[in-house]
């Protein structure tokens, strides 16, 4: 999907980016800084398998229940060989807080303006709330595994584990 020359985490066109990402599409390009201070890219994906989630918001019980699933399997992703970067609007302040408060050993990525959010095409419910969804993305930058579902926060670390079984990426 990308030209020759052109690197394979180049962002998509204007027009693709309001649409949810697939399996098959690359991640987009992005720079974002994290809870810690730690400014991430898209670079930062090179050869490694990221569990990437959206999230709609820090400290609500949904979301908690996420974040604190995917810190209780930290290590089993590590063993499968990925990690976890948890995704949302808020910013560092409330990210150091929250990840604090659960103990949670990997990066929440600030997303003010929410331009990773649309650039993944992630939908808002009812034109208000951000959505959730999970995406496993290889070494490569190529999405391989996509879970959208708002309602039901710890099933996304349950989808991803088995994405990660099943894919052997």
């Amino acid at each position: 999907r990308t030209s020759p020359g052109r690197s394979p985490f180049a962002c998509w066109p204007a027009e693709r980016a309001m649409a949810l990402l697939q399996v098959g599409d690359r991640a987009p390009a992005f720079e974002l800084s994290d809870d810690r201070g730690r400014v991430w890219t898209h670079a930062d994906l090179a050869g490694r398998t990221v569990v990437l989630y959206f999230y709609p918001k820090d400290d609500t019980p949904g979301c908690t229940a996420e974040a604190c699933a995917f810190r209780d399997s930290y290590a089993d992703l590590q063993a499968l060989g990925a990690e976890a970067w948890g995704v949302s609007g808020d910013d560092a302040g409330s990210h150091q807080r929250f990840a604090s408060r659960h103990n949670l050993p990997y990066p929440l990525l600030v997303d003010r303006g929410n331009q990773l959010r649309k650039a993944f095409g992630v939908p808002r419910v009812l034109g208000l709330l951000p959505g959730r969804v999970t995406y496993v993305i290889d070494g490569e930058g190529m999405i391989r595994h996509v879970f959208n579902n708002l309602l039901d926060g710890a099933a996304h670390r349950n989808e991803a584990r088995a994405a990660l079984q099943r894919l052997g990426i």
